[in-house]
């Protein structure tokens, strides 16, 4: 009955992909990716860090996927006649601004290009790794910066996206966020801290903050999705060559808390027991806080109607010098030493604390399978032991 599942998923998959990508026959026979001289005639090929052979064609050719170049957006009151209240989206916050991109829309775009409190970032979402990052995209190379757009380039390493900037033509691993080929081989992208959590709560607590419309300019059946039952637990990723670290599920959520000394890796499956998790990192005391969920994005057809996941996110556990022990009492997340009131965010809403924002110290929440294939010294985090 497992296989006859995995089967009908892989399958499903296959279709789903050739729907987003627009190219059945490319997808059913991947390839390794050739030079494309044609298609990025501006691509600095003597430069590169990673053999060739590891970079696979999904089908479509550049910006197969189109990127959102050219932003929307809608109040938080008027999104919500389209998105419902558990749907995921990217919270990102910068400098007391707050935006929300669902992932319904960013499902069949995987970049916007944005500026947002005067900075510009690029928010990207990969489906296959379900790895969501935002960067800078001003980049500073030898005292000079240029800002960068990025786009798809239609390729894929360890299953995850493989962008393009316009600029350079530079290939660019959306997982680490560094150049692979091209002028800006081995330059790193700065990363900004943001959170995969429902609708509900990023309008909770950002009431007037605005959410990326659906009028992109693209046509496309936003709120549906293509890759129907590729989370399931016992599925393997797709067009993933080589092997799957054995410690994990490959397509257990973890969240990632990277420290100088290494990453840890937390499994939601742990989180979904303790939903409020103090822990160590690299020396210092962090709080993780998991106590709300949201839909699915790889689940069911209909995003709105998927299962349930932790929405999860870590923070340095000190305000002001003193370390905080945090706890989960009649399901609202306190600090013990304050008995202040806490959100998803990592912000004080109530008590002593009140208006306290701590700092966020995690890279997100992604598969077990992609982080464990570009990081394979992070340790794996069991609660209670």
């Amino acid at each position: 009955m497992k296989m006859d599942r995995r089967r009908a998923v892989k399958k499903h998959l296959l279709v789903a992909a050739a729907i987003v990508l627009g190219c059945v026959s490319g997808l059913v026979s991947a390839q390794f990716v050739q030079f494309p001289q044609g298609e990025f005639p501006l691509t600095n090929y003597q430069k590169s860090s990673v053999p060739i052979e590891e970079i696979f064609t999904g089908g479509p050719m550049r910006d197969g996927i189109p990127a959102i170049d050219s932003p929307r957006f809608v109040s938080a009151d008027s999104a919500s006649e389209w998105l419902g209240e558990k749907e995921p989206v990217i919270a990102l916050q910068l400098d007391g601004v707050a935006r929300a991109y669902p992932l319904q829309i960013l499902m069949y775009h995987e970049i916007v290009n944005d500026e947002l409190a005067g900075k510009p970032v690029s928010v990207t979402f990969c489906p296959l790794c379900n790895a969501s990052i935002v960067f800078e995209r001003e980049v500073r190379l030898e005292g000079d910066s240029i800002v960068l757009d990025f786009g798809t380039t239609g390729r894929l390493r360890k299953s995850d996206l493989v962008m393009y900037d316009r600029q350079s033509e530079t290939w660019w691993q959306q997982f680490t966020g560094k150049g692979i080929i091209g002028d800006y081989t081995d330059v790193s992208l700065v990363r900004l801290p943001s959170q995969i959590i429902s609708f509900e709560e990023f309008r909770a607590a950002f009431p007037e903050s605005e959410v990326l419309s659906k009028e992109t300019g693209f046509l496309r059946p936003y709120g549906n999705n293509p890759y129907r039952g590729y989370d399931s637990i016992d599925n393997n990723p797709f067009l993933f060559r080589g092997d799957i670290d054995p410690r994990l599920p490959a397509m257990e959520r973890v969240l990632s808390i990277r420290h100088d000394a290494a990453t840890q890796l937390v499994p939601l499956s742990e989180l979904k027991k303790q939903p409020v998790a103090n822990l160590l990192s690299g020396g210092n005391k962090t709080v993780v806080i998991a106590s709300t969920t949201a839909t699915s994005a790889l689940d069911a057809e209909n995003i709105a109607q998927s299962r349930h996941v932790p929405a999860a996110a870590a923070f340095l556990a000190k305000v002001d010098g003193q370390e905080l022990v945090f706890e989960l009492k009649d399901g609202i997340v306190q600090d013990v030493q304050t008995a202040s009131h806490w959100n998803a965010f990592g912000m004080s809403i109530k008590g002593k604390l009140a208006g306290t924002q701590l700092e966020q110290v995690d890279d997100g929440v992604h598969f077990a399978f992609a982080w464990l294939a570009f990081d394979p010294e992070a340790t794996v985090i069991k609660l209670g032991e």
